[in-house]
């Protein structure tokens, strides 16, 4: 990497936790209900943050002026695929990526997703109570993505200890929490681990062919091209990082509200098949991902805004999803809400890649949990839920339960 290149990592590293400070991270929704109306709220020079509806839906479906391939820079040495290209060429990934998390291949693994929920309760429902975050939320997508890779149990470590190198490392380095330039030490140096670990697998897996996801990239062809191996670990990195953490977030995000608001619990209790539109519309309250950067290749109008080129752009979808043009009653949680067009995965053609195995593993945890453990609450002592800057998530949420 350059000098150049590190000050503007830094910069930018710097400005994000600068417009962090704008989010009231444990209770964003009235900061959200102020935003709206103003449609495109411009925080600082160089910053647009779309806010209404149909300002966020503007830029996330005009690619060709709001890019996604701006160099972004989480230790990765090539963009991170698909998240990080724009089409044509991000056409042809998803060509290939989407079909594999089709709803009609998550009916295939829903079992084994079930087996590593339960494997994780297990080991800590006759004690009657847990940190959820640590002990379930924090492991789980990281266990399914062990099954979908061919990998076993014993490379779980492995894998949230990347997962933590590149999204949270000061656990590795605790200047990083403060100081951007030892945070890009920690996440470049994972970065160069992740590309190595992946590159090691790939090599197994060409001599030894097994049916999961990494021996598919290997052998798939898309309009009869293979992927290069260059390409297929910037499909991992991206796997790692995103797949991983979302989940998680969103899990903490859930349950830090169902044990804070009995009523909608026993609903999902009485009436399991109610979990469905429960997880959208928790989706749609809580929105984890509460925004998505793009950068303006050009002056555009948004919403009677003119937003210049080279502005870094953040529509806010936890606002849009809060936005009375497109939801009745929206600071209202109704688990019966049908008319549920929620953006939580994004827009447009870089829409979460990710969103059906998501919303599985999410479904799957609260049938099988509510199954086993149908009464719970915060714990005593830890009322004062923490909500880190970043992707909305609850740290340390304690929960209790009569044994």
């Amino acid at each position: 990497m350059s000098e150049n290149t590190d000050i503007e990592a830094t910069e930018t590293y710097r400005r994000q936790f600068e417009l962090s400070e704008l989010t009231d991270y444990a209770n964003p929704q009235p900061r959200y209900r102020e935003m709206v109306p103003e449609q495109v709220v411009l925080p600082m020079e160089g910053f647009a943050m779309p806010a209404s509806r149909e300002a966020v839906n503007t830029v996330l479906r005009h690619h060709e002026v709001f890019t996604s391939d701006f160099g972004f820079d989480l230790g990765n040495i090539r963009p991170m695929i698909p998240l990080s290209v724009d089409p044509p060429r991000h056409s042809r990934y998803r060509k290939l990526l989407d079909p594999l998390f089709a709803p009609r291949q998550m009916d295939k693994v829903e079992g084994d997703i079930a087996e590593r929920a339960n494997h994780f309760i297990d080991t800590f429902i006759d004690r009657g109570e847990c940190n959820f975050t640590d002990e379930y939320a924090e492991l789980f997508p990281s266990a399914i993505f062990l099954g979908l890779m061919g990998l076993p149990w014993a490379e779980l470590d492995t894998f949230l200890r990347l997962r933590d190198g590149i999204l949270r490392p000061q656990t590795v380095d605790p200047d990083a929490l403060l100081d951007p330039e030892a945070r890009m030490r920690v996440t470049r140096a994972t970065g160069a681990e992740l590309y190595e670990y992946f590159g090691d697998i790939l090599d197994q897996r060409r001599a030894h062919p097994t049916d999961d996801i990494l021996t598919h990239f290997i052998t798939a062809e898309v309009d009869g091209e293979k992927l290069s191996t260059e390409e297929i670990l910037d499909i991992c990195f991206l796997f790692l990082i995103a797949g991983l953490d979302t989940v998680s977030d969103s899990l903490t995000c859930m349950y830090a509200f169902l044990a804070t608001h009995p009523d909608h619990r026993r609903q999902i209790v009485e009436n399991p098949a109610i979990i469905t539109t429960a997880v959208e519309e928790m989706l749609r309250w809580e929105t984890p991902v509460t925004g998505v950067i793009r950068m303006a290749k050009e002056d555009f109008e948004v919403c009677g805004v003119t937003i210049a080129a080279g502005t870094m752009v953040s529509p806010s979808l936890g606002a849009a999803n809060v936005d009375p043009a497109q939801f009745d009653n929206p600071f209202e949680v109704r688990f019966d809400r049908e008319d549920n067009a929620h953006i939580a995965f994004g827009g447009g053609v870089h829409r979460c890649l990710g969103s059906h195995l998501a919303r599985r593993e999410l479904r799957v945890t609260l049938r099988e949990w509510h199954r086993r453990i149908p009464d719970y609450a915060l714990k005593p002592g830890h009322e004062d839920l923490v909500y880190p800057p970043g992707l909305r998530s609850v740290k340390d949420l304690t929960l209790v339960w009569p044994g």
